[in-house]
């Protein structure tokens, strides 16, 4: 029943009138104990919204593909004919090791074949077939550096600015400023690897001090994608709705006592959202309603990388949708590749190479791409020599490349960033970037650009302090790599 005594149907329900979230107000309130004081409570209401941006922004979605341990620049996308010409020789210089243990001076060039792709001559490894296909469409930045040595920290600065934990990611703050398109699914998702979390683990996707109702909405990689989407069966139909309505009057009458409960208010509105989402949710994640020349596409005909096809296109599917921000993540360290990288960078690259192309064919002829960043990087790359020799000298099927984070490469496309164009590049070995250096805090504050956002306004004011993505005042919007 409504507030006038009269009933309201299942469809009126979903369709918003009425939330979800006084389901579980009763043992919220008991599990996490008394609400705010007064002396604690917040001035703002957040939701989410459609926000307009405060300036031009081309892009009004992003999905990420972040690969988790550092993929080989030097073996990929970067190639270096001077630590090719100089294979087996000591590095001429100093170096840093994050592994010393298993160190070695000893360069290795790539034993990968490079070719000259696209109209832009982009040169690519034999290791990225399909990505070759889509060098015209992408960006190639060969001069990223975050300069934190080890996966945890360099990971952080990628996600939320800083080599600090605790922060808001760079999709709560996208979400934060430009809310959603789409009110029946989540602003921000993460779709997982089905081989664990990456490194970090909820860290990847968390809202840190940013209200909760920014955090990312977790789809997992099997079925069901997400749990609890569908009510129990005493609850159906009539029964859900009759109530639903009664405990949303409670939750209404219990929120307007406690103005600026901002916990209060995110639960449940995410309560709200889970109600919506029982036919929006099963629509989006439903790929069977795809042609059978998209799944190819894919690559979900191929067991190698069928499983980050379906997330790929998952990914489409949610962005097309108005979800505003889609982070894909590979398992915990499947590109960490300190030893045995003859056989397993090629098995790395097999998973991802065909879906990640594939994605970005697909929205450009959707129309999406345009308006779309995609991204495809990790936290580092590799160094130029030789770590782990466990087979001996004459031996190399057991070795790998120690981490590098003072120069590496990834590639961006859409959303507003060139087409077929390089940026930056590293030292004659590929250890330091040295020309068009891009930090972290430049790649950011270039990213909010395209979404219409200044990264030195957009702020969350934490005890006092106005707090943003971007806090480091040498901050550059990189523009020449803008179309």
């Amino acid at each position: 029943m409504n507030h006038n005594g009269s009933m309201i149907s299942r469809r009126q329900f979903l369709g918003g009138a009425y939330g979800i979230g006084g389901i579980a107000l009763a043992s919220l309130l008991q599990e996490q104990g008394a609400l705010a004081t007064s002396e604690r409570l917040a001035t703002k209401h957040y939701d989410l919204t459609p926000k307009a941006p405060n300036g031009f922004g081309q892009a009004k979605a992003m999905i990420s593909m972040f690969m988790q341990g550092g993929p080989s620049h030097i073996d990929l996308f970067d190639p270096k004919p001077e630590l090719t010409k100089r294979d087996g020789q000591n590095f001429p210089g100093d170096i840093k090791y994050d592994d010393a243990a298993g160190a070695s001076p000893e360069m290795m060039g790539s034993p990968w074949k490079f070719e000259k792709r696209g109209q832009c001559g982009m040169e690519v490894s034999e290791l990225l077939p399909y990505f070759s296909k889509i060098v015209d469409d992408v960006t190639l930045i060969r001069s990223m550096h975050t300069g934190v040595n080890n996966h945890g920290q360099s990971i952080y600065a990628l996600i939320n600015g800083t080599a600090l934990a605790g922060r808001p990611t760079l999709g709560s703050w996208v979400t934060y400023g430009l809310g959603s398109e789409n009110q029946d699914l989540p602003a921000y998702v993460a779709l997982t690897d089905p081989r664990g979390l990456p490194v970090l683990g909820v860290d990847n996707f968390s809202n840190g001090w940013l209200p909760s109702l920014y955090q990312a909405t977790v789809i997992r990689p099997k079925e069901p994608r997400i749990l609890n989407l569908e009510p129990p069966m005493s609850l159906k139909g009539e029964a859900q709705d009759r109530y639903l309505s009664f405990v949303q009057r409670l939750n209404k009458e219990h929120a307007e006592a406690r103005p600026g409960e901002t916990d209060l208010e995110a639960r449940i509105q995410s309560f709200e959202l889970a109600a919506r989402m029982q036919l929006a949710a099963k629509d989006a994640l439903d790929i069977d309603q795809e042609s059978e020349s998209t799944k190819r596409l894919y690559g979900l005909d191929n067991p190698a990388c069928k499983e980050f096809g379906s997330r790929c296109l998952i990914a489409r599917r949610l962005v097309e949708r108005g979800v505003r921000f889609v982070s894909l993540f590979t398992g915990n360290q499947t590109w960490d590749h300190h030893s045995g990288i003859m056989a397993s960078l090629p098995a790395s690259c097999q998973y991802v190479d065909q879906p990640a192309a594939a994605l970005v064919m697909d929205l450009k002829q959707r129309g999406l791409l345009d308006s779309t960043v995609v991204h495809w990087g990790g936290e580092m790359g590799r160094l130029p020599v030789i770590q782990n020799r466990a087979g001996g000298k004459n031996d190399r099927s057991k070795v790998g490349r120690d981490h590098n984070t003072y120069g590496f490469g990834m590639w961006v496309a859409g959303g507003g960033f060139k087409s077929g164009h390089i940026h930056g590049a590293t030292d004659e070995f590929g250890h330091h970037a040295q020309v068009d250096v891009v930090n972290h805090y430049d790649y950011h504050a270039t990213l909010m650009h395209l979404f219409g956002i200044d990264a030195k306004k957009l702020s969350f004011k934490r005890n006092g302090t106005d707090m943003r993505l971007v806090e480091n005042p040498d901050a550059r919007i990189v523009h020449q790599v803008l179309a």
